[in-house]
């Protein structure tokens, strides 16, 4: 498969497509902000106007939030299609964010990304390659030591059904959106594509449906080819964040392995891995904690009602009430956990998992 067939697609159907004007809330961008993922995986501070960011394959939103929870770093994205990058850079015209250097190219050329960067977003863009693990490999090579990679890549079992539509679409020689709606509006109720369609987020727009089922590239993944992905790539799995994910990596894995063994896996899988990572802090009296930078906005007095930031770790998200917001605002510059009562520890540790807060070693 070239280029130019992935180029093309991408230059019909700029993906994902949102209103220009919708906009996010910052608290909501909690698990992209460098900051806090370099302190998570590394026990260090990152100062934010340090950090670096590719958006590997950026497509035609993501550079918007990625700048929003990191307003001060550097951040790169590339893309193939002119057409992404083009609605992509609307969205931060519209939403005023001006850290963003948006490039047309092939994220693989070093001419194009040398890097190194502190954090590469890889979500969705893998298992569009000809030869994902090349891929891997050279975004590992992009990284400094301590980086951090996230990627997501589809599911096997999760991607069942939408492969099944679109191996039909290919036989029946179907390439354009308008036929598989008048398709869909055909369709039975009870039918498997109209069950599909109704389930799935993505099938709302035509957009969606062109990369469910007319993308001329993709692969899907067990538990065991993703690892094997990851492994010739020498990062390490740090963070597994998809749906009811567990925090250990090595029992989510095992999890997984079990769920693909029945065939019962449901999610794409969404991953951190990282490149020489000095690992978290460890709990200390010495060591201090840190808000997450993406939320100090939501913690403030001044918010109204009671946020509750999206799910990106694979749970549910309590509410930041006016009590939890008071707890968290003590956390806006680094406070030792020698400060803390054994009670306000055990509250404090809960965040420390939502990464809400970060741990970071003592001086």
């Amino acid at each position: 498969m070239s280029f130019c067939d992935v180029t093309g697609h991408y230059e019909r159907h700029p993906y994902p497509h949102y209103p220009l004007l919708a906009s996010i809330k910052r608290h909501d961008t909690y698990a992209m902000n460098l900051t806090a993922l370099w302190g998570r995986f590394n026990g260090e501070i990152l100062p934010e106007r340090r950090g670096r960011i590719l958006l590997s394959g950026c497509g035609a939103f993501a550079p918007y939030p990625m700048s929003l929870s990191n307003p001060k770093a550097e951040i790169t994205g590339v893309d193939l299609a002119r057409n992404n990058l083009r609605r992509a850079r609307l969205h931060c015209l519209l939403h005023a964010r001006f850290n963003v250097k948006l490039l047309q190219g092939d994220f693989l050329d070093p001419t194009v990304t040398p890097g190194p960067y502190h954090f590469i977003e890889a979500f969705g863009v893998l298992h569009h390659l000809d030869d994902p693990a090349a891929g891997m490999r050279s975004l590992e090579q992009r990284l400094l030591p301590g980086g951090i990679l996230r990627v997501m890549v589809y599911g096997h079992y999760a991607r069942q059904e939408a492969e099944s539509v679109r191996r039909a679409l290919r036989l029946l020689k179907v390439r354009d959106v308008p036929t598989i709606k008048r398709m869909i509006k055909r369709s039975e109720p009870e039918s498997r594509l109209r069950s599909y369609i109704d389930s799935s987020w993505e099938a709302r727009t035509d957009s969606g449906l062109a990369d469910l089922f007319l993308h001329p590239n993709v692969k899907s993944y067990r538990i065991e080819e993703f690892m094997e992905l990851v492994a010739d790539s020498g990062l390490k799995p740090l963070l597994f964040t998809h749906r009811d994910a567990v925090a250990d990596p090595a029992e989510e894995i095992q999890r997984l392995r079990g769920l693909d063994h029945l065939r019962e896996t449901r999610a794409n899988i969404i991953c951190y891995l990282g490149r020489d990572c000095n690992g978290s802090a460890p709990v200390s009296p010495h060591s201090r904690l840190l808000l997450n930078p993406a939320l100090r906005e939501a913690v403030s007095p001044f918010t109204l009602g009671s946020p509750r930031p999206i799910d990106r770790l694979g749970h549910e998200n309590q509410r930041l009430d006016r009590q939890t917001r008071r707890f968290l605002r003590r956390f806006v510059t680094p406070l030792p956990e020698a400060a803390l009562t054994a009670a306000e520890r055990a509250l404090a540790e809960r965040f420390v998992t939502e990464l809400f807060l970060v741990r970071l070693r003592g001086d």
